[in-house]
């Protein structure tokens, strides 16, 4: 988000309006592929456009999952235990550059050499939350392993209320009994525990 001073000063000051400026997303056809227009974030979910996300599932090397609780004033999912990071693929922007962008504003993340980002999968998704909130996406999931605790992180306050780590097996029961206060993504988790069964050592 962008904020803009319609006043033209550089400091906001008692009654000048202040304008949050949406972000723009690349609009996709049903196979994935860009069509060459743009359009508002708001926009796009009010007219049910496909377009493109990016899930990140960070993991410890405790076999831990980072969960963060999506804010309150969330316009999807507010208030539920969501995965660890994710968001818009903006316009003009690649899959890798959004993943970096997102982590770093969402969780304060920087890379490290030892840490390994891996691509699992794409899902296409569709839903309808809202009369007015469709969901239309195209979501790259990722896991990231790397080896963090809470105290390295720093939530960004405007989406995220809380973080926490869970152990691999807890969060297998959250999605298995379909935990109310869970975002349900089940064939992403899916897939997530598939990659972790087979390489119980990564």
């Amino acid at each position: 988000m962008v904020i803009r001073v319609l006043s033209g000063r550089a400091q906001p000051q008692k009654y000048d309006i202040i304008v949050l400026m949406d972000e723009y997303l690349d609009i996709l056809d049903e196979n994935g592929i860009k069509t060459g227009k743009t359009k508002l974030r708001r926009a796009v979910h009010r007219d049910g456009d496909w377009h493109r996300s990016v899930n990140v599932l960070l993991v410890t090397p405790r076999n831990e999952v980072l969960l963060q609780r999506r804010s309150p004033n969330k316009d999807s999912w507010p208030d539920k235990w969501e995965i660890s990071c994710g968001g818009h693929v903006t316009a003009g922007n690649d899959v890798l550059a959004t993943v970096f962008r997102e982590l770093k504003e969402e969780l304060n993340f920087s890379f490290s050499p030892s840490d390994a980002l891996l691509y699992i999968d794409t899902f296409k998704s569709s839903s309808r939350l809202q009369p007015d909130f469709h969901n239309n996406s195209f979501d790259d999931l990722f896991i990231l392993f790397a080896n963090r605790t809470l105290e390295d992180l720093t939530f960004q306050e405007e989406e995220i209320s809380a973080l926490k780590f869970v152990p691999l097996e807890e969060l297998r029961h959250m999605v298995q009994n379909n935990d109310s206060d869970l975002v349900p993504h089940h064939r992403k988790y899916e897939a997530f525990f598939k990659i972790m069964d087979r390489n119980p050592h990564l």
